[in-house]
């Protein structure tokens, strides 16, 4: 059953006039006829009563049209919606982030493309490093933002900038007047750190690991809000990014002297490049802030 065969009944089930709906639909009579015939042996009943060359709907017909309309609104409204998540102005982007991003880079980027393109909508799911990589490549999300680069080769990574991380230790800690530290000196230290499926915390052991140890992680959380609640509550030491970061009452921000004591942050797509047209759109604008 096709959604034109639908179409050509629907106009048939309102005319009731063969030659008319012919021309209107452009289609020949012979056409019309043989598509009403294979719709009624699909159903197993006549749709229409026929007498001599007119027709009449019938009470089957009526059941038939009725479904019938709605299936194809169905199809139009869908066929609406894809055209509007495609077209590169005022389509749709699903966008996944760090959570930590959506205090600074993702507001900061949105605001930027809003003047290119004011009427592009945007899906926005902050989650873990994991997650968002799982999303782009089940297809969820369009795009991610997110660090470290992901492994595997089915992604496409493109770096954007440079974020330096730091330390953050309670008021009162040995290391609060230091203008700087290297993370050798906090092998005995207690860690407030993020889960292991977050990307920060993944660069803090491998930093952790450079320095000659496994940091000994006393309190785990999710969000980079609690983390650095905990160290202001005197519960522990924790690596941060220095964006968002500043001195609290009750903590202060440390500079890491250690090589590589940064997060890249890159954005993230199917390396198949089957993006749409507002997807892509936005990708260039993403990728064009890395050189800005």
């Amino acid at each position: 059953m096709e959604i034109r065969e639908l179409q050509w009944f629907a106009a048939l089930a309102e005319h009731e006039h063969v030659t008319l709906v012919s021309e209107r639909m452009n289609i020949s009579q012979p056409t019309l006829s043989r598509a009403i015939r294979r719709l009624e042996a699909r159903v197993g009943v006549p749709l229409f009563d026929r007498h001599q060359n007119r027709l009449r709907l019938n009470r089957y017909g009526e059941v038939f049209r009725a479904h019938a309309l709605r299936a194809i609104a169905e199809i139009e409204t869908a066929e609406q919606r894809i055209a509007a998540l495609i077209d590169p102005d005022a389509g749709t982007v699903a966008l996944g982030f760090l959570h930590s991003y959506g205090t600074w880079l993702v507001p900061e980027l949105l605001a930027g493309y809003r003047s290119r393109a004011p009427r592009t909508a945007f899906e926005l799911r902050g989650d873990a490093a994991d997650s968002v990589v799982d999303g782009v490549r089940c297809g969820r999300l369009d795009l991610g933002l997110t660090s470290p680069r992901p492994v595997g080769d089915d992604l496409e990574w493109v770096p954007l900038r440079e974020e330096p991380l730091c330390l953050l230790v309670p008021v009162g800690h040995r290391l609060a007047r230091r203008r700087s530290v290297k993370l050798s000196e906090l092998a005995e230290e207690a860690f407030v750190a993020l889960q292991p499926v977050f990307g920060l915390r993944q660069i803090t052991d491998r930093l952790c690991a450079a320095a000659g140890f496994t940091p000994r992680v006393a309190w785990e959380s999710t969000e980079l809000s609690t983390l650095r609640s905990l160290v202001e509550a005197g519960m522990g030491v924790a690596v941060v990014p220095t964006t968002g970061s500043q001195d609290r009452q009750g903590a202060v921000v440390v500079p890491l002297r250690d090589p590589g004591a940064t997060r890249t942050v890159g954005v993230i797509t199917p390396a198949s490049g089957l993006r749409s047209p507002v997807a892509q759109r936005f990708l260039d604008y993403v990728c064009s802030t890395a050189h800005a």
